[in-house]
């Protein structure tokens, strides 16, 4: 009977240890991990439902709904909590803020502090880091920024790999820029990839084959469903003015 049930010895274990590295990795170590250690299972519920479900949930939403109506004053409330407590989490919430009303310089100087120690190779910094990069023009301080996170399946799909083009193109890379636009130069997708791929051929003279890139976004803007559409509809109609610029220059 022992040995049939043992495995519920390690449920409190396994449960803690998860509580402990997602402590640890958000820098709520401070407050929490020790009532972690020494309250196991109360501990890791109390954890879970306060910093994990509340947090992601209730406390999110309302975040939300403030923040689109007063940017500046969720910006005021979270400089208050980095100055009561200073964690990783905090840093990177008021960074994340900064960046989003355009206070770029402020974001920069937090993501850069925060690169430090089990936090050197954090994704999401990172990824906010090449975004407010490209914002203040500073391409070359993306291109090791992107190596680190280059092997990321989530990086092929993203912005932040459209961004590591321009930047490469903006280096003086165009042939490295020119791979990894190709790379993003699939049908019904990557519609933000394709608008800048067409810029790099028409800043290169190469207007035919900017032209049918462009013109294979427009074509299949008309077939998209109507959520894809919203999604991309900027690109869509960005790529159908440059084609109409296109036209106008080469009509007889």
């Amino acid at each position: 009977m022992f040995f049939e049930n043992s495995y519920y010895y390690y449920i409190p274990i396994g449960l803690q240890a998860i509580c402990v590295i997602h402590c640890m990795r958000k820098g709520n170590q401070n407050k929490w991990i020790w009532i972690i250690v020494f309250l196991p299972v109360i501990g890791s519920l109390a954890y879970i439902f306060s910093e994990i479900i509340t947090r992601r949930g209730i406390d999110n939403v309302t975040s939300g709904v403030g923040s689109v109506l007063n940017p500046g004053g969720s910006v005021r409330k979270l400089e208050e909590q980095l100055r009561f407590s200073d964690t990783f989490h905090n840093r990177i919430a008021l960074a994340d803020a900064y960046l989003a009303t355009g206070q770029t310089d402020d974001a920069i100087n937090l993501y850069e502090q925060s690169l430090t120690g089990v936090f050197t190779e954090n994704e999401h910094v990172i990824k906010q880091l090449i975004v407010a990069y490209s914002n203040v023009g500073r391409y070359a301080d993306i291109l090791p920024l992107a190596k680190k996170i280059y092997a990321s399946p989530q990086f092929a799909k993203s912005r932040v790999h459209v961004l590591y083009a321009m930047a490469l193109e903006q280096t003086g890379k165009n042939e490295l820029a020119e791979k990894e636009y190709k790379t993003m130069n699939g049908r019904f997708a990557y519609f933000e990839a394709r608008y800048q791929y067409s810029l790099f051929l028409l800043r290169a003279g190469r207007d035919d084959e900017a032209k049918q890139v462009l013109d294979s976004m427009v074509y299949e803007g008309g077939h998209l469903s109507s959520r894809e559409r919203r999604a991309n509809n900027v690109w869509i109609g960005k790529a159908r003015d440059e084609v109409r610029k296109l036209n106008t220059v080469n009509k007889p």
